[in-house]
C-alpha cells in the first residue's frame, strides 16, 4: 500500500499490501488470471493453525497497512464511462426472485468482514471483503492489492483468510481460507489499477473450539511441536514425597523454602528437593542424576503475554524469551537442583503439562452461513451506491478517526465523469466522496440495497484512498470499474468448487 502526496491537486491513498507469500502460477484464460493460494488441505490447515493458534493471537495482532509516501503528478478527471458490453447482475443469494422492499433504515450487511493475510515483511494485515453469489457459495470479493502482490508479478499473499462479520479476535460465522484467486491478467501481470480487484474462492468455514488445553504425560509434552504450557499447582507433602525427584518423576514436583531452610546433599535422610532457576549455558553445562546443581529435568516452555514476559525480565529471569512473527511470547526456562533438610518448605508444588489442541468441525459453506452479495457490472455512472468497510489507518495529517473494531459505510452518487491518475496506470475508475482511511480498501459498493435485506448489487470494491483537495483529509474513495471482462473473471471464479477442510 502506497500514500500518495499530490502537489497539484491532493493525495490518493493505494490501499492494502506490497506484500509476497505463496506464490502461485497464474493460469491465464483471456483476461482471467488464477492463482492459488492454499491449494490443498495441509496448507489450508497451516493457514487456520497460523492466525488461530494462542486463543486467535495472529488475527487479534493484524493492523491495516499504513503507506509509504510517493510523488506524483496529477490526479484528474477523465472522459465519461463507455460500456464493453451490455449491462448485467446476478441476484444476490436468496433473491434469485426479486422482489421490492422499501425502508429507511440503515442495517449493516452480514456477509461483509475481514481479510487476514501476512505480508512480504512477515507483519501480519488486513482489508476488507465480502460473500458474493457463486454455483457452490463459496466466493469473497475484494480488492486485486488485497489478494495479489504488487510488488512481484505472479505471485499472491501469504495465509490469506476471510473471517465475515470479524470482532476483536472472534470469528461468529467461521473461519474461511483462501483456495483460488482470480483476477484480471493485467493486474497480475502489469498491476494495473483500472483492474484492481479479485475473487477468491474459500474452504467451508472452520468453527468449534480453537486451542483447546490438554493435559498430557510429561514425555507427551516433549514430543508435541505445536503450543503447549506448563503450570504450576500447590499440593501437599505427602503427595510431594511420593513425586520426589527419582527416574520416573523427575522434574514434575518442587517446593519453595522458609528464611531457616538449611541446604544438604540428596543422601541426607529425607532429603527434599526443589528446583532454582538458572541460565540456559549453565543448565547445559550441568551434570546429570541426583546432587545440588544437578540438572533439575527438561527445560520448560511457559505461554505468556507481552506484560509478563517484560515482566520476567525486570525482576531478572534467567530464561530464554522468544516472540514469533505472530505477536505469541514464550518463555523457557531452565532449573537446577537444590536439596535441603526435610519439613523445611513452605510450599510443594507440581508441574501440570498441557498441549494445545483444536476441536474443530466444518460449519458449512460462506453463502449458506451469511449470504451472498449480487453482482453487476456495465452500471451506468452517477448511481447511488452503499459502501462498506473497517477504516483503520490515519489520515494525511495524523488524525486517526477509525478503530478498525466495527465496520463503517458511506453512501452518495458515484461520479458522472472517471478518475484518471497516472501513477497507478488508471486510466478510468469510478470515484465516491467518502472519508475513510486504511483498511477500508476491498469492501465492497453495493447498488439497489435493501436495508431490510441486507443485500444489494456489488459493482465495485475500494481500490484507491484519495485526498482531492488537498487539506491532508482523505475525501474520496475510488473503484475499478466492473465491465464485462470483469463479468468474465467473476464468472470464472463463481463455477469454481473449493470443498471441505474437515468432517
Amino acid at each position: 500500500m502506497k500514500r500518495i502526496l499530490l502537489p497539484a491537486g491532493g493525495a490518493i491513498l493505494a490501499t492494502g499490501l506490497l506484500a509476497a507469500g505463496l506464490a502461485g502460477t497464474a493460469q491465464a484464460d483471456g483476461k482471467v488470471a488464477s492463482d492459488a493460494l492454499a491449494a490443498n488441505a495441509a496448507k489450508a490447515a497451516e493457514t487456520l493453525d497460523f492466525w488461530t493458534k494462542s486463543d486467535n493471537a495472529a488475527l487479534k495482532g493484524a493492523v491495516a497497512f499504513n503507506p509509504d509516501t510517493l510523488e506524483v503528478s496529477k490526479i484528474q478527471s477523465g472522459g465519461s464511462y463507455s460500456a464493453d458490453t451490455k449491462p448485467g447482475t446476478t441476484a444476490p443469494i436468496g433473491e434469485e426472485k426479486k422482489t421490492t422492499v422499501k425502508v429507511q433504515n440503515v442495517n449493516l450487511p452480514k456477509t461483509i468482514g475481514k481479510v487476514f493475510f501476512e505480508g512480504r515483511d512477515g507483519k501480519l494485515y488486513w482489508c476488507s471483503g465480502t460473500s458474493i453469489q457463486s454455483q457452490y457459495r463459496n466466493l469473497v470479493a475484494t480488492a486485486g492489492h488485497c489478494v495479489y502482490d504488487i510488488a512481484a508479478n505472479d505471485e499472491v499473499v501469504s495465509r490469506w483468510v476471510f473471517v465475515p462479520g470479524y470482532y476483536q479476535g472472534k470469528a461468529p460465522f467461521g473461519i474461511y481460507v483462501g483456495k483460488q484467486a482470480f483476477t484480471h491478467y493485467d493486474f497480475d501481470i502489469y498491476e494495473d489499477f483500472d483492474r484492481d480487484y479479485a475473487f477468491v474462492t474459500v474452504y467451508d468455514g472452520i468453527g468449534g473450539v480453537l486451542n483447546k488445553p490438554k493435559q498430557v504425560t510429561k514425555a507427551e509434552y516433549d514430543k508435541y511441536e505445536g503450543q503447549k504450557e506448563a503450570k504450576e499447582v500447590a499440593v501437599s507433602r505427602d503427595e510431594y514425597l511420593k513425586g520426589r525427584l527419582d527416574p520416573k518423576t523427575t522434574d514434575f514436583y518442587s517446593f519453595k523454602w522458609g528464611s531457616r531452610d538449611t541446604t544438604v546433599g540428596p543422601d541426607y535422610p529425607g532429603a527434599e528437593v526443589t528446583k532454582e532457576e538458572t541460565s540456559k549455558v549453565k543448565w547445559f553445562q550441568a551434570r546429570v542424576g541426583k546432587g545440588n546443581g544437578y540438572k533439575f529435568g527438561e527445560p520448560i516452555t511457559e505461554v505468556v503475554t507481552e506484560r509478563e514476559a517484560k515482566e520476567y525480565k525486570r525482576k531478572g529471569g534467567l530464561g530464554d524469551i522468544h516472540v514469533d512473527r505472530a505477536g505469541n511470547w514464550t518463555i523457557t526456562k531452565y532449573f537446577v537442583q537444590k536439596w535441603f533438610k526435610p519439613g523445611t518448605a513452605s510450599q510443594y508444588t507440581r508441574t501440570d503439562f498441557f498441549i494445545f489442541v483444536n476441536e474443530v468441525k466444518s460449519v458449512g459453506r460462506l453463502g449458506d452461513n451469511v449470504g451472498g452479495q449480487g453482482v453487476a457490472w456495465n452500471q451506468a455512472p452517477g448511481k447511488y451506491v452503499r459502501t462498506f468497510g473497517y477504516p483503520y489507518g490515519p489520515h494525511l495529517d495524523g488524525n486517526r478517526p477509525y478503530t478498525g473494531v466495527t465496520p463503517k459505510w458511506c453512501y452518495g452518487k458515484t461520479a458522472s465523469k472517471v478518475l484518471t491518475i497516472p501513477s497507478k496506470k488508471v486510466e478510468e475508475q469510478q470515484s465516491l466522496k467518502c472519508a475513510v482511511t486504511a483498511g477500508y480498501d476491498g469492501g465492497p459498493w453495493l447498488s439497489n440495497y435493501s436495508n431490510a435485506k441486507r443485500l444489494g448489487y456489488v459493482n465495485g470494491v475500494t481500490s484507491l484512498i484519495a485526498d482531492t483537495d488537498k487539506n491532508n483529509r482523505y475525501d474520496t474513495i475510488t473503484s475499478a470499474i466492473f465491465d464485462g471482462e470483469t463479468a468474465a473473471i467473476y464468472k470464472a471464479a463463481s463455477a469454481s468448487w473449493s470443498g471441505k477442510l474437515v468432517p
